[in-house]
């Protein structure tokens, strides 16, 4: 059988190999306790394999036993065998495994390894401009805040980090990025000193060429709408196993904070935040216009810096 998994994150098929397990041992009428009985693991060890858990070894003669234990039909067999063997390649290591354990947060590092496998990010932001988006500059400012939250050398490391996360976007087979930012975004930049805002806006405008990245800033005459009652969050959508068709993980919506963050899955909470979504984007200017709205706060910058200047010199 071809690989079925080509070019698609291991964290992510781990993951989608765990949902077949738990499916095949539903349908077999196990509870956790009596599966890991039956196919002579640890319950915390089936627990891990079914959560996609990337420290479990999908060993060919053990995934054969959970299987037939599980009384699997041929296909699941097919597919589950080949997944597997997909997992023990060899190490393909993604840019978040150099800072898993250094430089994010505990609560931040599953997102990132998620994020590295979905095919659409969606990413609403009323404050800041999304990590995917920011300067180096503008992301060390981003860290020196709250004062005393991080020393400097943490905070060295995360903005390295950040600055890492981004080449999921240049990298081949990049995901789509589909971005909608508050227009209080770009007034908070012209407070941050005209070199970090000059910076960062042309960067913003420099994204915009790229095929896989939308921007859309919605305006604060907009008034109303759901992304203000919703916060900040992020919808991953993820490609399909290119054996049954489906959905390697069903979309899943992100909201963080200072020191935590939630994942939520459930259908009803996803199409909540897809609802909000809909409605920021009705609420949002086109492509076009959202540029155009970012060149005139670069040149009143500009503008801003000359009559400084002019100052100056009298």
């Amino acid at each position: 059988m071809a690989e079925p998994a080509g070019g698609i994150g291991i964290a992510l098929l781990r993951r989608h190999i765990g949902r077949h397990f738990e499916r095949l041992r539903i349908q077999a009428g196990l509870t956790q306790d009596q599966a890991a009985a039956r196919v002579e693991l640890s319950k915390s060890t089936l627990i891990r394999m079914e959560n996609g858990n990337d420290g479990v070894k999908f060993r060919d003669v053990q995934v054969r036993h959970m299987l037939e234990q599980y009384n699997a039909s041929t296909t699941d067999r097919e597919v589950l065998m080949a997944l597997t063997a997909e997992t023990r390649l060899g190490p393909r290591k993604s840019w978040w495994h150099d800072y898993t354990e250094t430089s994010l947060p505990p609560w931040f590092a599953m997102y990132v390894s998620l994020e590295d496998s979905a095919s659409v990010i969606q990413y609403w932001e009323q404050e800041l401009v999304p990590g995917l988006l920011q300067t180096e500059a503008y992301a060390q400012r981003v860290m020196q805040v709250p004062p005393g939250l991080v020393d400097d050398a943490e905070a060295a490391r995360r903005v390295q980090a950040r600055l890492a996360r981004q080449s999921l976007l240049t990298r081949p087979m990049a995901p789509r990025l589909e971005v909608a930012m508050c227009e209080a975004v770009l007034h908070r930049l012209t407070g941050m000193g005209p070199s970090i805002a000059r910076g960062q806006l042309q960067h913003l405008l420099d994204l915009t060429q790229r095929v896989n990245i939308e921007l859309r800033i919605v305006p604060w005459s907009s008034g109303m709408h759901g992304g203000v009652a919703s916060g900040a969050f992020i919808l991953l959508h993820f490609p399909h196993d290119p054996i049954s068709g489906e959905p390697l993980e069903p979309p899943m919506a992100y909201s963080d904070s200072l020191t935590g963050a939630m994942y939520l899955t459930k259908p009803a909470e996803v199409h909540s935040y897809r609802l909000v979504w809909a409605d920021v984007l009705n609420n949002a200017l086109d492509p076009g216009a959202s540029r155009s709205v970012i060149t005139s706060f670069l040149e009143g910058l500009h503008s801003d810096g000359e009559r400084h200047a002019r100052m100056v010199q009298e």
